[in-house]
């Protein structure tokens, strides 16, 4: 069976890896086209591009999915099977390409979290519980039928880093066995449940990150292991920016007005929320490299 992996960063690394590992044909990668980064503005390649050049997979990375020519070029390698993990949305000229479908591995329990960011979004809403799906690409993004599903526990001091990590490898392992399955024609598809209780993983923009301290203690927490490490929650503070990637909260009232601070400017900094207290681990402030909260308070007087 002929397969084509289509993905970008390192989340898509371990599926195709597996895929390897397991002896699948891997025919061709499809990625992002290399970009500038960096102050020489040094064409920075794919993570997916890399592993793709280093076992000698040949590579596509069109800047145009409907391209003519991109288009061709992924027909000549007569695929039976294309595969789809954190990549971009498809138009369907190519994930109908294939006669054994297009099959999508997503970093949530379908339906629930369908969109760009389903690992921020659950541990930002509070979950217990998360974990990956495999299903078909059809029109409507993220609503093709389940083939297969695995959940894992999300940990109370959880961050969108560490459920990454740990569905990347669950994520691998669930696409080597759906995998398997098609080839063997031994699997049922199972169409996605209509809910109208479903929530929602759009896309994070910056406006998204700044946290309001007028919102609850646990609701703040969330937030900052929802968005950490990366896009990461900030605040202000001495009308710069401070991003916060590991914080405590502390249920207590505050007895000062949510957005202040309390600090003995050695060991502690921690702000007010509606009903207590966030206490600052690991931050950075803008212009500074990322350091403990001790570090931070050494060189700065409040």
């Amino acid at each position: 069976m002929k397969i084509v992996f289509m993905g970008t960063p390192d989340f898509a690394v371990a599926s195709l890896d597996a895929l390897v590992q397991a002896n699948f044909n891997v025919v061709a990668v499809v990625t992002a086209p290399d970009k500038p980064a960096g102050r020489g503005q040094k064409l920075n390649e794919s993570a997916i591009k890399k592993y793709a050049v280093e076992k000698g997979i040949p590579v596509l990375q069109p800047e145009r999915l409907k391209n003519p020519e991109f288009l061709a070029q992924l027909k000549a390698f007569n695929a039976d099977l294309q595969i789809v993990v954190a990549f971009r949305m498809l138009p369907e000229v190519v994930w109908n390409m294939p006669p054994k479908g297009t099959v999508n591995l997503h970093g949530s329990l379908l339906p629930q979290y369908r969109g760009a960011a389903p690992i921020n979004h659950v541990i930002i809403n509070g979950e217990k519980e998360s974990g990956v799906t495999t299903f078909f690409l059809k029109q409507e993004i993220d609503t093709g039928d389940v083939i297969m599903s695995d959940s894992v526990a999300i940990a109370d001091d959880e961050t969108a880093g560490d459920l990454h990590d740990k569905l990347m490898l669950v994520g691998a392992k669930l696409l080597v066995k759906t995998v398997k399955a098609i080839e063997e024609n031994n699997f049922t598809e199972q169409p996605q449940p209509q809910s109208n209780d479903l929530k929602h993983a759009p896309k994070i923009f910056k406006e998204d990150c700044k946290i309001d301290w007028n919102n609850t203690t646990q609701s703040v927490y969330n937030l900052i292991r929802g968005l950490s490490p990366y896009p990461t929650a900030f605040t202000t503070l001495n009308d710069k920016t401070l991003k916060i990637f590991k914080a405590v909260y502390e249920d207590k009232e505050p007895g000062i007005s949510a957005g202040s601070f309390l600090t003995d400017g050695k060991t502690y900094l921690k702000f007010a929320t509606k009903d207590g207290f966030i206490k600052l681990m690991d931050i950075q402030y803008e212009g500074k490299k990322r350091m403990p909260v001790e570090d931070f308070l050494r060189g700065m007087r409040l």
